[in-house]
């Protein structure tokens, strides 16, 4: 069965048109026109699992529930649902709230209809394309399980957006390399995607946070971009365990008995004056 995609919109002229593309494309669509209906269509779904939808493109301007409200209560409860937010702003603080209450993408209206659909695939299509074989990635203290969809630092499980775990994965498989956002943005988006490395500076402050206290850090390559950065192990001490000789050495004789040249000054005046 093709996918479903819930298409969250109140003006009318707009779902035709999305729904028109969408269902050229091959996807099933339902439409609802305010936020409320909205939740009940992803928490209800007549139908059951079967109408549960794989993707919700949300207007932020609503009825009863604007887009954000609709999108912080989903992440609330746990909803792993996919969600690309439409604003009609081209508006950097309307896109950044989006972002940070959970939402994978947003696409600014007016918009182009085949680029709603491109984004939509996108979306959708970044967990069918690991390799059956693909196996975890190792930074240091940081376990990513591109299979599980799981990420682990140290000894405690990381809870990452699907946005957050395929830019985690990036970095992790690379370890020290500067990636540009742009780099970022097709990798993990699949996609290009300029003018709006906005997206990935969110998506890194979010990771940021979640991987505090740990050991593998990810930094800022100022005017490039980002690289994650795996601690070297500390080096070993001189000497013997714990850093002591692991025997004394002595220092040899010089010729006659005299102690060797070799030998440290407060060595030779000790030798000498047991020799007197």
């Amino acid at each position: 069965m093709t996918e479903l995609i819930l298409l969250v919109d109140d003006e009318p002229s707009i779902v035709q048109l999305a729904r028109m593309y969408l269902e050229r494309e091959g996807f099933r669509v339902q439409a609802v026109g305010d936020g409320e209906a909205a939740l009940e269509a992803v928490s209800s779904p007549k139908g059951g699992a079967a109408q549960r939808p794989a993707l919700i493109v949300l207007d932020v301007m609503l009825p009863k529930l604007d887009g954000f409200e609709v999108c912080r209560r989903l992440r609330a409860r746990g909803d792993p649902v996919a969600i690309l937010m439409l604003t009609a702003r081209d508006d950097d603080v309307d896109k950044i709230v989006g972002l940070e209450l959970g939402a994978d993408d947003y696409l600014t209206k007016p918009f182009n209809p085949r680029e709603l659909v491109a984004r939509v695939k996108a979306i959708l299509r970044r967990e069918r394309r690991l390799p059956a074989e693909a196996k975890p990635v190792t930074a240091g203290d940081l376990v990513v399980d591109p299979l599980r969809r799981e990420a682990r630092l140290g000894d405690r499980s990381l809870d990452l957006r699907a946005q957050e775990f395929d830019l985690l994965l990036i970095l992790a498989g690379q370890p020290g390399r500067v990636f540009t956002r742009e780099q970022l943005l097709q990798q993990a988006w699949g996609f290009d995607f300029y003018g709006q490395t906005r997206t990935v500076d969110v998506h890194i402050a979010h990771l940021r946070k979640k991987m505090e206290g740990g050991d593998v850090k990810i930094e800022t390559v100022t005017g490039v971009g980002y690289k994650l950065v795996v601690p070297s192990p500390p080096a070993p001490l001189p000497g013997g365990e714990g850093g002591r000789p692991s025997h004394p050495t002595p220092f040899p004789e010089g010729e006659g008995g005299r102690p060797s040249p070799l030998a440290p000054a407060r060595f030779q005046k000790g030798q000498e004056g047991r020799k007197g």
